[in-house]
């Protein structure tokens, strides 16, 4: 019989080796189906065996994940050497359109942005995984309905799209 030591392992190695969040039913899936309440109280302890240390466990994007924690990041710059993405204030205003108001189609942004052609920032969020088609409006020519992804959740940290800052806040950072 399998305790909760062994499950523990089983957990932190998931997470080590997953390169993703994740959920809590999916990790009980994979540990012959132990209850999720126990999957959470052993992520808890992980997260405190990690408070200490140069890596910790995260909620993100409705599941769980390792990362770095912020104090090293320079360090791990230094020796992944990352491909440089650049944020633009056209690609910054673009996902910010399409993340409170999806699902959304390009000429809705465009019109959210004053009429300016999107097409590129698209290109750039689709290729880089922050967006996806996620359907078609019910108009002529059926336009492509754009909607943020889980790596958009991932990436910025957030558990869901509800931890997004009221757009009132937004609004009054830019005036």
């Amino acid at each position: 019989m399998k305790d909760s030591n062994f499950y523990k392992k089983v957990i932190e190695a998931l997470l080590f080796c997953a390169g993703r969040s994740l959920k809590l039913k999916e990790i009980s899936n994979v540990c012959d189906g132990i209850p999720v309440s126990e999957v959470k109280k052993i992520l808890e302890e992980l997260k405190k065996d990690y408070s200490e240390r140069g890596i910790r466990v995260v909620e993100v994007a409705e599941g769980y994940r390792i990362e770095t924690i912020p104090e090293v990041a320079e360090y791990i710059k230094s020796l992944l050497k990352p491909k440089k993405f650049r944020w633009t204030k056209a690609l910054l205003e673009t996902l910010a359109i399409i993340a409170y108001f999806q699902p959304i189609t390009r000429a809705e942004i465009s019109a959210k942005r004053g009429g300016v052609n999107v097409g590129s920032s698209l290109k750039v969020l689709l290729e880089n995984g922050f967006i996806e088609v996620v359907g078609r409006k019910n108009l002529p020519g059926r336009p492509a309905l754009y909607g943020t992804t889980k790596f958009f959740l991932e990436y910025f940290g957030l558990k869901s799209l509800e931890e997004l800052p009221p757009l009132e806040e937004l609004k009054k950072l830019s005036e």
